[in-house]
């Protein structure tokens, strides 16, 4: 009797060691595939279990939660859905997270080690933190100026500290609640076919992923790539370019908007936006040249990230001479986002050197309790402080005498350029308004924002858009906003 009772021992510790070696195997080998898997309802169930966290602007969530009553129990809400939704993105228990509420998804979902008062303390405890906040550097009043100024028309308005390269505001218009995405059910898979099928695309975020051609407000580019590479010595002096010119190697003439552009200098091609000077100066730099230099910007990097990533600038690395002209004005290949186009305007403000732009100022607990902070790190040098110094001179020149006169700001140093930017077969479609800008108040000792305005107005005719009568005014205002709190910070 004692062999068999040994045997059914030894067969019962087997099957105890082959339970909990399984169990071990699910537990962790095959604890990631199973999380991921759509069939496992106890994910999402968990995931919605608690509020999520917020999203802060201005000392202020912008974001909250709402008690469903269903199984996935916690749905998000948005406070002035459509002003902040090109930064805060949508959290959707159906179509998932995107912007801000994807890229710092696991601080505000509270899964974040980081927000556990003990390290490994979610893992020995199976469980996780409520949801943190996510702290944003924008400031209430620009991101509404912006707003306001776009009134709906397609377009976008980015507006950057230059010093420190915070994100003071990111307006994409049209714009949508991203609230009615919340749920689950019909109701919310109506609201993304909506979405997704209107012409206007409100879903799109014009500021960090649309790119355009930008026109006139490239030429900043252009001349500071002139200057550093001594293809210009004086701004005042002429450039030696005819008027008409003649693209290389074509018997395409260049027009110019402006008039007196025949030999004209650096200072006056800023100040009229002259294209046949500027695509001269292209040229004479070489693509070799303008390569480096537009690269120098930002152009063509792929890893950009604010920290939602922002799509790719474009300058070709491969082109003919007259295309290289025709680049060198903004126009051919060459596109930009409007994110871009406000670190072109911050490189003039801040020397030569573009701070790493970021919207995230610091992630939180619950509590309030800071558990990351941005450090302001440099992004890339543009140009020389000696070049930026001369382009500063000569955006001021722009907006005190020139195209951009309509960013005039009392009491304040403005520099701007302007920009029309054709597109579409043969150039016939409705040109892209641009403005490029920073404004440093008269009393201050460096600028206190820099701006980029595009506005993309399919109804306007041909003769009625342009960069300083469309897009100025609306930077203008976001310019006045900001300092107007540089103003109160000072006291």
């Amino acid at each position: 009797m004692i062999p068999y009772i040994r045997r059914a021992a030894a067969l019962c510790l087997l099957l105890l060691v082959a339970l909990l070696v399984n169990a071990a195997r699910v537990m962790v080998v095959e604890a990631g595939s199973l999380n991921a898997d759509p069939a496992n309802r106890r994910i999402a169930i968990d995931r919605y279990a608690r509020p999520r966290g917020e999203i802060v602007v201005d000392g202020k969530p912008v974001t909250g939660s709402r008690d469903s009553g269903q199984q996935l129990r916690w749905e998000r809400t948005y406070r002035q859905g459509p002003l902040y939704a090109p930064l805060t993105g949508h959290s959707s228990q159906t179509y998932g997270t995107t912007l801000i509420e994807h890229a710092e998804d696991e601080v505000l979902s509270g899964t974040d080690p980081m927000l556990a008062p003990l390290p490994l303390w979610n893992d020995l405890t199976r469980g996780r933190q409520p949801g943190g906040n996510v702290v944003t550097t924008v400031r209430a009043p620009l991101q509404e100026a912006a707003y306001r100024g776009l009134d709906g028309k397609r377009g976008a308005v980015v507006a950057v500290e230059p010093s420190s390269g915070r994100i003071l505001a990111l307006v994409s218009s049209p714009s949508y609640d991203p609230g009615v995405l919340s749920g689950t059910g019909r109701t919310v898979k109506d609201a993304w076919q909506r979405l997704n099928s209107s012409p206007n695309q409100p879903m799109l975020n014009r500021a960090l992923r649309q790119t355009y051609p930008p026109g006139s407000t490239f030429k900043i580019v252009t001349a500071a790539a002139a200057l550093d590479a001594g293809a210009v010595r004086d701004a005042e002096a002429p450039t030696d370019t005819p008027d008409p010119f003649v693209l290389p190697g074509t018997r395409q003439v260049l027009p110019n908007e402006a008039r007196g552009c025949g030999d004209a200098s650096l200072a006056y091609a800023i100040q009229w936006s002259c294209n046949t000077v500027m695509a001269g100066l292209g040229v004479k730099v070489g693509l070799e040249g303008m390569v480096e230099a537009v690269e120098r910007f930002g152009f063509n990097d792929t890893g950009l990230r604010v920290p939602s990533w922002v799509a790719k600038s474009n300058f070709d690395r491969r082109m003919s001479r007259d295309q290289l002209a025709l680049s060198s004005i903004g126009q051919f290949d060459t596109t930009a986002t409007p994110l871009q186009m406000a670190m072109v305007a911050a490189a003039v403000a801040n020397h030569g050197e573009i701070a790493q732009p970021y919207l995230v100022e610091r992630t939180t607990t619950s509590g309030g309790t800071t558990v990351d902070r941005t450090v302001r790190s440099s992004y890339r040098r543009a140009m020389t402080p000696a070049t930026a110094m001369q382009l500063q001179r000569l955006m001021v020149k722009a907006v005190e005498e020139g195209t951009g006169t309509n960013a005039t700001i009392p009491g304040a140093r403005v520099g701007g350029k302007t920009g029309t930017a054709q597109h579409g077969l043969g150039n016939t479609g409705t040109p892209y308004a641009w403005f490029i800008a920073w404004a440093q108040a008269d009393d201050s000792a460096q600028p206190a924002v820099a701006v980029a305005v595009v506005v993309e107005d399919a109804e306007a005719s041909r003769t009625e858009i342009s960069g300083g009568g469309s897009a100025a005014p609306i930077a203008k205002a976001v310019m006045e906003e900001a300092l107007e709190l540089e103003a109160k910070a000072r006291g």
